[in-house]
């Protein structure tokens, strides 16, 4: 690999927000910090989980230049972003003639980041058998070309990220058990925004400089209704939701109309919340009284056929197993001891 291939895969870390504003000030998101302290000097396999927009590229980024690696290649490959097809040369390379269109040799993302960190976005999207041969590589340590021969060793820590629940997809048999308990050896799951909303004052600043010395737009000020409002909203984009509303503020120069579109917004929301608490209040409601209607119901049937239970089912058109199923339920005894007259429970 040549040595200008290799340069334009390093990364300054004067280019990433500071670690206050990756990782703010909510304990979970501090905790993360402690976590890749402890792992800096290692070369152990880290995922990091998270809902999509909560930054889990600049986490990998910050640990690579924190780390022993950090000047060597960063190399990132979205494994959404390209077909099944083709992930495979992208990953580990091929041979000239491997396959049409494949007309000299070329080396793959894992020889280019020899000696660095290999980012892997959306793992969950990787194929069953690419799976099986990402496992080779962080079991061996080696690989070979598409078309290839020689087997190669990688000398890359492999950082992986995804937005779903890969436990979840183990369960299903859409991801490979033995490949998430190899690359879950350092767990990181970031919050979502709505979980570190003291934080948003803080990343504001952060995007307002950023956005305006990338459009060279003055840096506005937000007014404090505004941030008010922001704080409000739950970001469901996460940070790059906020980021895209910063990116408007600038563009438009009108923080206001945007904070009355997110005041319609929010209350719109809130409405809806309150909406559905009605709603499940109401149903809460409907199940109690009827809860309430069938013991009495059964009550009736149970003393008019003197607690004998076979005839009471019979009588209301259920198996004897769903009346004693019904009696549990609506805390009704389940048994006549003809004790001073009164049903017993025991």
């Amino acid at each position: 690999m040549s040595a200008d291939l290799s340069q334009s895969f390093r990364i300054d870390p004067a280019d990433l927000p500071g670690e206050a504003v990756i990782f703010g000030s909510t304990t979970a998101m501090r905790e993360i910090r402690s976590k890749i302290d402890c792992v800096l000097s290692s070369d152990l396999p880290v995922l990091i989980q998270g809902e999509s927009g909560t930054g889990k590229e600049v986490v990998a980024r910050f640990l690579h230049t924190r780390s022993n690696r950090c000047d060597a290649p960063f190399v990132k490959l979205n494994c959404a972003a390209i077909p099944a097809s083709l992930l495979e040369s992208e990953l580990f390379g091929c041979e000239k003639g491997s396959y049409t269109g494949a007309n000299g040799d070329r080396p793959g993302l894992v020889e280019i980041a020899d000696a660095g960190t290999l980012f892997l976005d959306e793992i969950g999207e990787m194929s069953w058998e690419l799976q099986g041969k990402l496992l080779g590589l962080l079991q061996n340590g080696s690989y070979t070309r598409i078309g290839g021969h020689e087997e190669r060793m990688g000398r890359v820590r492999v950082i992986c990220a995804t937005n779903i629940d890969l436990q979840e997809a183990v369960e299903t048999g859409a991801f490979r058990e033995d490949l998430f308990y190899r690359i879950d050896v350092v767990s990181l799951r970031l919050s979502a925004l709505r979980d570190r909303k003291t934080d948003i004052p803080q990343l504001c600043e952060y995007f307002l400089q950023k956005m305006s010395h990338e459009f060279r737009r003055s840096i506005p000020q937000l007014n404090p209704v505004t941030l008010h409002l922001l704080k409000q909203w739950d970001w469901p984009g996460n940070l790059r939701e906020l980021e895209n509303w910063i990116s408007r503020a600038i563009i438009l120069g009108d923080d206001e109309a945007l904070g009355a579109e997110l005041k319609r917004q929010v209350e719109t929301n809130n409405a809806l919340a309150s909406r559905q608490h009605r709603l499940g209040s109401l149903n809460e409601a409907s199940r109690q009284a009827t809860s309430t209607a069938t013991s009495a119901l059964i009550l009736k049937a149970l003393q008019a056929n003197h607690w004998n239970r076979r005839k009471t089912a019979e009588e209301l058109n259920m198996s004897y197993r769903s009346l004693l199923y019904r009696l549990r339920d609506v805390g009704l005894p389940q048994r006549w001891r003809g004790h001073r007259g009164r049903p017993s429970a025991h």
